[in-house]
């Protein structure tokens, strides 16, 4: 079997390796010709997984077309506000009649639509099928350190699904499969809006009874958008959406956290952007989560303040003021 990676940063990389467990030869795409040089003689990803060996079956490629020919598999691994361009770019090579599933966590800005959605606006109807979804609580680094990590991977499709799950199932990685392809994308979208809220309360030193009502009312945000977005509600108790919301909110690998609690302490979005390698799709999804309150009347509160915070210099200590003195309700309604 041949799997194909699209996206050479950590995530796409250790699934990369994920695959290889399954397939005899993978093929991942990267933009930088120094991280792929680095995959193909050195076995490793010095830019964004130094110092974790990467299978021999996997080969880096900056051609497209030979990243996708022959490919059994192909999993979309780009920052969701790049995968319109790098679609375009793709898509004459994509191989039919087999599964792709996006593993990005964002909702595209000028559009609101998720990756599924901005997949199916890119591609042929012949391809829609076949598309997937995967999410759920997976730092990169301990993905491919073989730390045992369990995700959900979901399709309109049964059997696309299942297929993906096969082929990723390794020892130390395990997915189940669902159809509720909306509520898995809102949920991994919309928990890195509320990771970047719990850094913030971290890093103005709020403690951990801030940090818990964060998680529980902002678990309550993402499910009214997502069930007004047509998703399960059980879905957002699951691992797409309680589980990946509680790591990325908690876990000292997280990206978005580290901007909420560098923002916390009164750093500019841009300097704290400009020291990272690698994207926090909760900036953007922060902007696309405003446009979506105001679109559909689904209030935000907590995904609001982010937004004013990142967007409109407000001081984080007044969002959390404004927060707190918001008109007193049922916690149920």
């Amino acid at each position: 079997m041949r799997g194909s990676v699209i996206g050479s940063g950590s995530f796409g990389t250790a699934l990369a390796n994920v695959l290889a467990a399954n397939c005899e030869d993978v093929r991942l795409w990267g933009r930088e010709p120094t991280v792929v040089d680095a995959i193909n003689t050195r076995h490793e990803n010095p830019t964004y997984l130094p110092g974790i060996p990467i299978s021999e079956r996997v080969r880096a490629t900056l051609d497209l077309q030979e990243a996708l020919d022959g490919s059994e598999l192909v999993v979309l691994a780009t920052p969701s506000h790049a995968t319109r361009q790098v679609l375009a770019r793709a898509k004459d090579f994509l191989p039919r009649n087999v599964p792709i599933v996006t593993v990005s966590k964002g909702i595209e800005n000028e559009t609101l639509l998720t990756m599924t959605e901005l997949l199916e606006d890119c591609l042929p109807e012949e391809f829609h099928p076949y598309l997937a979804v995967l999410s759920g609580p997976s730092f990169a680094k301990e993905l491919a350190r073989r730390m045992p990590t369990v995700v959900t991977i979901a399709s309109h499709w049964d059997k696309v699904a299942v297929r993906c799950q096969k082929a990723l199932q390794t020892e130390t990685f395990r997915s189940y499969t669902s159809t509720d392809v909306v509520g898995v994308q809102y949920g991994g979208a919309l928990k890195n809006v509320i990771a970047i809220a719990a850094g913030m309360a971290d890093g103005l030193g709020m403690g951990h009874n801030a940090r818990a009502a964060i998680i529980t009312r902002g678990l309550a945000e993402i499910t009214r958008l997502a069930v007004r977005k047509g998703a399960n509600p059980l879905t957002l108790s699951g691992l797409s959406g309680m589980g990946d919301l509680v790591l990325t909110c908690t876990g000292e690998l997280s990206r978005n956290r580290h901007v909420g609690m560098e923002l916390g302490k009164g750093k500019k979005l841009a300097d704290i952007l400009g020291q990272m390698k690698e994207v926090a799709e909760g900036v953007k999804t922060a902007r696309s989560a405003r446009d979506l309150s105001l679109k559909t009347g689904v209030e935000l509160p907590i995904c609001q303040q982010v937004y004013l915070i990142a967007y409109e210099d407000k001081n984080a200590k007044m969002a959390v003021v404004d927060l707190m003195t918001r008109q007193p309700k049922s916690e149920l309604v």
